[in-house]
């Protein structure tokens, strides 16, 4: 499926990195099955395209990636337009922020009026699952383009799209805590919040309205209440007005 036709809702989270026998990839598994009705993660993919059911889940799950990071990709049963996915990646210390080793958990859900019901619990299930720093979900299209704010003047010069600011490259964020980029359903970890300023009782009464807290401290807060589409003006302007009111996010500025 090329990008123009994806209509997936996509979820990434950053956690602190893997030490010793974590047990997090299979707790990511069970909190994101907990959080969508129905949901069974019983298959995995092959090289060449096909469904492999996993005939000992936990066992396969936990473990990992053979000789490398992380733990392999993971999916439901069923057509390809239901497809739902989930793996997870170690970034060494060299390319994470503030020089500190950090695991991306990344998942894909079809976009649908079920899905946009489930969506906040789900972010914060594979947030929580994965004790993350900061997450988003953001419909797939979104994602490219707000990819695109990440700048550098020699590895990728250019300017962000529709007037968005440029965000620096990950390595160059002084700590993990601080967020990458927005995105439609953000979660922020108590830490990340602290970092970011969020909550401020004065200026945030319009994203409050649209947020709640999680069951471990953080925050899930929503910018848009329909998906976030960068066409509608509103939109748009709701994403550059939280970029101002958050300067450090993207690490345009010291917290």
């Amino acid at each position: 499926m090329s990008p123009a036709q994806r209509n997936n809702l996509a979820i990434f989270v950053t956690a602190p990195a893997r030490v010793g026998n974590d047990d997090r990839p299979l707790a990511i598994v069970r909190a994101m099955e907990r959080a969508t009705p129905g949901l069974r993660l019983e298959w995995t993919i092959s090289d060449e395209g096909k469904l492999v059911p996993l005939q000992a889940r936990d066992v396969w799950v936990a473990e990992g990636r053979p000789g490398e990071s992380g733990f392999p990709l993971i999916c439901n049963g069923g057509h390809e337009s239901g497809r739902v996915t989930l793996f997870g990646l170690e970034r060494p210390a060299l390319l994470g922020p503030g020089g500190q080793p950090v695991f991306d958990v990344h998942a894909e859900l079809p976009l649908n009026a079920a899905t946009m019901a489930e969506s906040a619990a789900v972010l914060e299930a594979v947030a929580e699952g994965a004790r993350a720093y900061w997450g988003h979900a953001t419909p797939f299209n979104t994602t490219v383009e707000i990819s695109r704010q990440v700048r550098h003047p020699v590895r990728k010069p250019g300017v962000p799209p529709r007037g968005l600011p440029a965000l620096n490259l990950r390595e160059f964020i002084r700590s993990p805590e601080i967020p990458h980029r927005l995105g439609w359903l953000n979660y922020w970890s108590s830490a990340t919040a602290s970092v970011i300023g969020f909550p401020d009782p004065a200026r945030d009464l319009d994203l409050l309205s649209r947020a709640r807290r999680t069951a471990m401290g953080g925050w899930v807060v929503r910018l848009t209440n329909e998906p976030l589409d960068l066409d509608n003006p509103a939109h748009l302007e709701v994403l550059l007005r939280t970029y101002e009111r958050f300067p450090v996010i993207g690490g345009r500025a010291a917290p």
